[in-house]
């Protein structure tokens, strides 16, 4: 919460409609309140108990779907909304993550997959804190949590819980084999959360089977065990050749086999149930596809889904791959593909279905580190000449923009911007290179491509340099916000939602795993590197604010907390410079649909009026 309740800032302006033209209105309402739906989860062992979460209630929430009988019931409802869960093995029980109102901080419970009891602490003996993976299995539940003060794992086995490993850095529970004889954890124990390392551990007593480390720069993570029980092989995510692919450990032997594919761009992946094959997840220049690795023969064949974003995947036992799909154009579906090609939606929740939007195209601009991919829209009914144009950067900052279905997008171009999407240095997809570039000068450096790209969409007629709005949420907030300070020529608007706003009391505020991901980014901490903290901290540079500045912040943030945002605006409101402020009690964004409309009609009548559009 705030430590400086009393601090009165503008408020934010808040539309009661976006547009005149009531079908427009009702048009971008409709796809936020259209009911979506993830990817069911089931237990393996009773594969007629699946989970998902949906927003079909106006809240995101948990869902049981009984396969037998066809049944779907919402399991929890909660103020804030619920996203994490999974169900026991047994398909007996369903455990959730329940924190208090978004601040990410609280314990695992559990309730039965049948309606009728209430939830109840899953693991007693564990205190609380932030999730650090989470294993269930039918004789090992194996839990992991973060705190001030590091992480501690623990293992709850015949009624008794044990802790079994502390370390002041990063580490969290990775996997759990299928006989529950060993357990991987991901640790960071030689200093960089950001390239972890692994080790598998016996579950008869803890001892280390077997340690992997690939050194300085070059991270692993532990994706699953096999499922077939006595099989101890470990798929993992490797970047030995400077992009993430695939190996399989055999932790009994302490062998391993690199998987080798011929495509582009990075890979992720799964098991078949049968463990002779991989589920393989390919992204490349924003958009994924489905794949399947035979480990016989070495064959790689396309599930053939059309070009956009694979948002999650998973085989059944008969071989049926379900997943759900989705394009700039086309909203999101849960579909499943039999064994012989067929391929029809799965589940179509409650409700109707959004209105389609507009594609994305691809633009490729030469920048200071290499070539720089964007994702660039425009409204379709958009006049000839330059638009204002909304430059929207995503969080992180490991993680990229895609040709997937956006309603937040689509509202930007039925008000008449186009939107130009960054995948700057620092993102995901593009190489271990691009993504660690912005080790030592994080901010900077990324605003160095978002230049290029701008100067490109202003010199190729997209875009009006005097109509120019920067906008972004999490690590894109902090991104607008430092572009404000130091790009100001460029900007006829910011809007930086859930923000890092001044970067040194951040790192004193926020949860302990976020601060040992600065030490890796920054190269220390601001005790170690203080110059780095200033120098890539927007407040340093809020004296050269000249435009507009919206900020939406949550009391109950973690990663971004209010402190911090609060000592920027109070430095802020010192100056002549137009601002507004707007507070939600949530944290890191928030789960319920009203709210994010809320926020979006906020966001879009800021820069609307920033630029002349109102």
């Amino acid at each position: 919460m705030s430590t400086q309740p009393g601090n009165e800032y503008p408020p934010a302006a808040v539309p009661d409609r976006l547009f005149d033209d009531a079908e427009a209105e009702a048009r971008w309402r409709a796809r936020f309140h259209a009911p979506r739906i993830s990817v069911p989860e089931w237990a393996i062992d009773a594969p007629d108990a699946n989970i998902y979460v949906s927003n079909s209630s106006g809240v995101w929430e948990v869902y049981s779907w009984d396969r037998s009988t066809g049944e779907h019931r919402r399991v929890t409802d909660r103020p804030n909304g619920t996203m994490h869960a999974t169900p026991s093995p047994d398909g007996r029980w369903i455990w959730w993550f329940d924190d208090t109102d978004g601040d990410e901080f609280g314990s695992w419970v559990r309730e039965p997959f049948a309606p009728g009891a209430a939830a109840e602490r899953a693991v007693p003996d564990v205190h609380d804190g932030y999730p650090a993976g989470l294993e269930i299995g039918t004789r090992v539940i194996a839990v992991g949590v973060s705190t001030d003060d590091g992480s501690e794992l623990f293992a709850h086995i015949g009624g008794e819980t044990t802790s079994f490993y502390r370390h002041e850095d990063d580490a969290g529970i990775a996997s759990l084999s299928r006989d529950e004889s060993r357990l991987a954890i991901s640790h960071s124990e030689h200093g960089d959360s950001r390239h972890p390392a692994l080790r598998v551990l016996s579950t008869d007593g803890f001892a280390t089977v077997a340690d992997k480390w690939d050194g300085e720069g070059k991270g692993l993570g532990a994706l699953e065990f096999s499922p077939v029980a006595g099989d101890q092989r470990l798929l993992v995510l490797h970047e030995r050749r400077g992009r993430e692919e695939l190996l399989i450990w055999d932790t009994a032997e302490d062998t391993e086999r690199e998987i080798e594919l011929d495509l582009p761009g990075e890979v992720v992946a799964g098991w078949y149930p049968d463990a002779r094959a991989l589920l393989v997840v390919h992204f490349h220049q924003g958009r994924s596809s489905l794949h399947r690795y035979d480990l016989t023969s070495g064959e790689l064949s396309s599930l053939d889904t059309p070009p956009g974003r694979i948002g999650g995947a998973g085989v059944r036992p008969d071989g049926t791959v379900e997943y759900s799909w989705s394009s700039a154009a086309q909203p999101t579906a849960v579909r499943a593909r039999t064994s012989d090609g067929t391929d029809s939606v799965l589940l179509e929740p409650p409700g109707e279905r959004a209105p389609g939007s507009a594609p994305v195209t691809d633009a490729f601009v030469d920048g200071i580190g290499g070539q720089i991919h964007a994702l660039v829209s425009r409204p379709a009914d958009a006049p000839e000449g330059p638009l204002p144009t909304v430059f929207s950067l995503h969080g992180g900052p490991h993680a990229a923009d895609e040709d997937r279905f956006s309603a937040y997008r689509a509202v930007w171009l039925d008000a008449g911007f186009a939107v130009v999407e960054v995948n700057y240095r620092g993102s995901t997809g593009y190489g271990s290179a691009w993504r660690d570039a912005i080790e030592g000068r994080p901010g900077l450096t990324e605003l160095e491509d978002v230049a290029a790209v701008h100067d490109w969409a202003v010199q190729s007629g997209l875009s009006d340099p005097a109509k120019c709005v920067v906008n972004g949420a999490s690590w894109g907030g902090y991104l607008s916000l430092l572009a404000l300070g130091t790009q100001p020529a460029r900007w006829a608007a910011g809007i930086a939602g859930v923000p890092v706003a001044d970067y040194i009391a951040a790192y004193e505020d926020e949860m302990e795993q976020l601060r040992s991901f600065d030490r890796a980014l920054f190269g220390g901490s601001p005790e170690t590197v203080p110059a780095v903290y200033r120098e890539c901290s927007p407040i340093t540079y809020v004296e050269a604010v000249t435009a507009p500045v919206l900020v939406l912040a949550g009391d109950n943030d973690p990663r971004c907390p209010i402190r911090q945002v609060e000592n920027y605006l109070d430095r802020l409101a010192k100056r002549e410079v137009p601002f507004e402020f707007y507070r939600f009690d949530a944290g890191h964004g928030s789960l319920v649909i009203a709210e994010t409309i809320k926020q979006t009609a906020i966001e879009v009548h800021f820069a609307q009026r920033a630029v002349g559009l109102r």
